[in-house]
């Protein structure tokens, strides 16, 4: 029975906490961990192998490979960043998409049954990456002047309002952008795991009970939800590449 007394076992924060594995020297290293690290070796042995011995005429692999790498080069950062620019990030948005994407997609899968990303700090370091990199850029490209202009948003034309606005975008740029960049995608993952456990749970509490059909409407709901969820994980690593791309543009952009 649960505590509400119902007998149904409603998921919640429980559902996002793991017992360890293993604990070493004091760490402890859980089911999310795992998950973490299965999807960056996963991801770095797909690539290594579609292109570690790459031919002119590709083969199967090579060419799922090239079509993934070519997606997000084209569809992403040259559109974002234009060709020229552009370039010298693709290895990086490809692996952070990518990363992302198999991170997500744990939520349906058998066993895992877990999106990684739905743990606040996973989103939270790739944002930082992100963050470093805006910041290495900006500074690279204008020098200290220039990067503090960059991002106040300074702009002599807007007058009495200028020590408003500089104090805001400044506020906006430094501070509130990696926090929102990282909660989008965590908060989209963490809302949907959340309801394909209620309706999970749901189906089989109902199926045990005299409300048999229900349960069948409760199960097509979760068939449903990982539907929707398969093109949401997908959409949340393409929007946090896509805003990356955008933080970038905006660091090489020329400000007068």
């Amino acid at each position: 029975m649960s505590d509400n007394g119902c007998g149904f076992p409603a998921p919640g924060l429980h559902s996002f906490l793991f017992k360890p594995i293993a604990t070493v020297g004091g760490f402890e290293f859980n089911k999310v961990m795992l998950l973490a690290l299965i999807t960056t070796l996963l991801v770095v042995t797909f690539f290594t192998l579609a292109f570690g011995k790459a031919k002119v005429v590709p083969g199967k692999l090579q060419m799922i490979g090239e079509a993934g790498y070519d997606f997000v080069r084209r569809g992403i950062v040259y559109e974002t960043l234009g060709k020229k620019e552009g370039e010298k990030f693709v290895p990086l948005m490809v692996s952070l998409f990518f990363f992302i994407w198999i991170m997500n997609i744990w939520s349906v899968i058998p066993l895992a049954q877990f999106p990684v990303s739905s743990i606040i700090a996973y989103p939270f370091v790739l944002a930082g990456i992100v963050y470093v990199v805006w910041v290495s850029v900006t500074f690279k490209r204008h020098g200290f002047v220039g990067f503090f202009k960059n991002v106040t948003g300074y702009d002599k034309e807007l007058g009495g309002v200028l020590p408003l606005v500089m104090f805001i975008e400044f506020f906006s740029n430094l501070l509130v952008r990696p926090f929102t960049h990282a909660v989008r995608l965590f908060a989209n993952m963490f809302a949907g795991h959340l309801m394909l456990v209620m309706f999970t749970v749901a189906s089989w509490y109902l199926l045990n009970s005299w409300l048999i059909p229900a349960a069948g409407v409760s199960f097509i709901m979760t068939m449903v939800m990982i539907v929707f969820e398969l093109f949401v994980q997908a959409v949340q690593a393409y929007v946090f590449v896509l805003l990356a791309c955008s933080y970038i543009q905006g660091a090489l952009a020329e400000h007068h």
